[in-house]
């Protein structure tokens, strides 16, 4: 097997999902602050067990990846300081920095999944004589 599946793996995979569960939960209940900051602290716990302690410390702290974390950490201290709308904005913005060189990985697991990957191979974009259309 290519990738293994260790215990602690699946835990960290499982508080991923819960803390996305409470942010998501957060963001419908208004941004609650208490669910947020519960969803960061869960979603960064099982970060750090799904990759393992160091490679995580070297992902938060790699010099090309100082604007990612930055801004995450900036919208994790937003969230603590009672302005969530701005802080989950930021958050955002932080992991799409952090993590936006696993979109290609990403891409090539989900083509891999019957009905998802046969819909996202089709181009959005079809281009006949020069004219772009949807």
């Amino acid at each position: 097997m290519a990738y293994e599946l260790t215990e602690q793996k699946k835990i960290g995979l499982g508080l991923i999902g819960f803390g996305i569960f409470f942010t998501f939960l957060a963001v419908i209940l208004f941004f609650d602050r208490g669910l947020l900051a519960l969803g960061n602290i869960l979603w960064l716990t099982g970060v750090a067990l799904l990759l393992g302690w160091h490679s995580t410390w070297n992902l938060f702290t790699d010099r090309s990846n100082y604007k990612g974390s930055g801004c995450f950490l900036l919208g994790l201290f937003f969230i603590f300081v009672r302005w969530p709308v701005v802080g989950i904005i930021v958050e955002i913005y932080g992991c799409i920095a952090l993590f936006g060189g696993f979109w290609p990985t990403v891409k090539l697991y989900i083509d891999q999944i019957p009905v998802v990957g046969w819909i996202i191979q089709y181009p959005l974009m079809v281009v006949e004589d020069g004219k772009s259309f949807v």
